[in-house]
């Protein structure tokens, strides 16, 4: 699949981008993350891509004009129109499913919005869906577009060595990940499991299932109501209620 990210700062994208296993996956061809310049489309002499806001405010609103030039370019290079996200707070927040749906596509492009935002028009006019990484605001939408690449990318067949290495993680089945660990067997009077040295794998799965189900139902028991219990499932989660009172 290809992601591209529309961007005033390409450079500070691509820094992540060439580094790691993204990187290594764009190398050897499992996925194409691209950016493009939207101050490469302006057509103000100074190379302006802002102006301020109508209302009033203090700060400066994105022009709807380079950014839609920069989609349509973009557009024409693919011949299609990729479905674009739109970064923002205001969005549906970001989940593991999501971005599993996301993965599925053939190309995506992602607008990075900056100062006060971007003119409403231009994502009334382009954008497929807006999504937020959180209840929060950052400076610019650089770091979530990145981390909505990451976290499609690392699904997408041969970016990681094997599936289960993210089926497996957090957040994929409404579960959180078991705890991990590795050598040495004793740190600071601190052994690791015993059932993990069984070289029993059946075992090793049973308890790393009912450590996922304990760890969630402590840390994020609202996922609890999302996740896909079996009865045994079920049955440890009530013993372990008993245990607990």
């Amino acid at each position: 699949m290809r992601i591209d990210i529309l961007t005033l700062f390409p450079e500070m994208c691509y820094a992540y981008l060439e580094e790691s296993i993204i990187g290594r996956a764009r190398k050897k061809g499992a996925i194409t993350i691209e950016c493009e310049n939207i101050r490469d489309y302006t057509l103000d002499k100074h190379n302006r891509v802002d102006d301020t806001p109508y209302s009033g405010t203090t700060g400066m609103v994105m022009q709807a004009q380079p950014i839609y030039d920069c989609y349509r370019a973009l557009c024409d290079k693919l011949q299609t129109a990729p479905h674009l996200i739109y970064m923002s707070p205001q969005g549906k927040t970001l989940t593991q499913q999501r971005a599993l749906e996301l993965s599925k596509m053939g190309n995506i492009a992602i607008l990075c919005g900056h100062y006060e935002g971007v003119d409403e028009r231009v994502i009334e006019e382009i954008a497929d869906e807006e999504i937020s990484c959180g209840d929060y605001v950052l400076t610019g939408g650089e770091l979530p577009a990145l981390t909505l690449a990451d976290c499609i990318a690392r699904m997408v067949p041969g970016v990681l060595p094997k599936e289960e290495a993210y089926t497996n993680e957090s957040h994929f089945a409404s579960l959180l990940e078991a705890p991990q660990y590795t050598r040495p067997y004793e740190w600071r009077g601190r052994t690791v499991p015993d059932i993990l040295l069984s070289g029993n794998h059946a075992a090793v799965a049973a308890w790393k299932r009912q450590q996922s189900l304990l760890r969630t139902k402590q840390r994020r028991p609202d996922l609890l109501e999302k996740a896909d219990l079996s009865k045994s499932d079920l049955e440890f989660l009530a013993e372990s209620e008993k245990e607990i009172k």
